[in-house]
């Protein structure tokens, strides 16, 4: 059975007690990793995931809070001997930002540094992005500031469905993305432009009809996450999590 593990489950900006949302999903062999506004690779070790089984990076969108941590995974994964090449996937504009911002070192001296292999995902319904060792993976784009994707992974042995609605709106691509998945991953930062509430993620599982509810990019400092739980319970029936940092749940 497929594991998502929370890597962070803040907002950009919150009390301290969060790392900004980045997740992992772990398979049988592979782990994907979806957003890296932090240090992902410290917290897979917290975790006792080898960095060794990252198979590939998904980019959500352009924010710093989910692309700033990228020099550092791709040095530290070249430090821990990975010599393979990197597939990042992602929004064209997401991957032009990370690009441009890698190319300000100089890593010429880096030797046997991963080829770092681009792919720009299509912001249409059900955009594939790859099938690895452990998942499918397809995308849909969202309703955010920037060119935002949502990622489903169908677990390629036992079946399982996991959708992250990344940062946004509930939007027509995250709602169709999201149909009969065993879990739902969604934004609820709060009533922001091109945001989520909490509600708002309940409705977008409860049309979807999916099985599990977990809350991400969270803002405890603004608000009260008990609170926030209990509200997206009335709308949906099933049962709805609070997320932090290093949860794991099966799909």
């Amino acid at each position: 059975m497929a594991e998502l593990l929370l890597l962070g489950t803040g907002a950009a900006l919150n009390d301290g007690s969060r790392e900004p949302t980045m997740l992992a999903l772990r398979g049988a062999s592979s782990t994907v990793l979806i957003d890296c506004g932090s240090n992902p690779v410290r917290q897979l070790q917290r975790l006792g995931v080898p960095p060794a089984s990252i198979e590939r990076l998904i980019l959500t969108h352009s924010h710093p809070d989910h692309t700033s941590g990228f020099p550092l995974l791709v040095e530290m994964l070249w430090l821990a001997g990975r010599r393979e090449p990197l597939p990042v996937h992602g929004p064209a504009e997401a991957i032009d930002v990370v690009r441009r911002a890698f190319a300000q070192w100089d890593t010429s001296a880096w030797n046997g540094l991963p080829d770092l292999q681009w792919h720009a995902v299509p912001l249409v319904i059900g955009a594939p992005i790859a099938t690895g060792a452990d998942f499918e993976l397809t995308a849909a784009p969202g309703k955010h500031s920037v060119p935002v994707i949502g990622v489903r992974a169908r677990d390629v042995h036992g079946g399982g469905t996991l959708v992250y609605g990344a940062d946004g709106e509930p939007s027509p691509g995250i709602r169709a993305l999201a149909q009969g998945a065993d879990l739902l991953v969604h934004e609820a930062t709060g009533a922001y432009p091109t945001h989520s509430t909490a509600e708002g993620a309940a409705e977008v599982a409860s049309a979807a009809g999916v099985k599990r509810l977990v809350l991400v990019h969270l803002s405890p400092a603004v608000n009260d996450l008990e609170a926030q739980r209990l509200a997206a319970n009335k709308i949906f029936g099933g049962d709805v999590f609070v997320g932090r940092d290093l949860d794991r749940y099966t799909f």
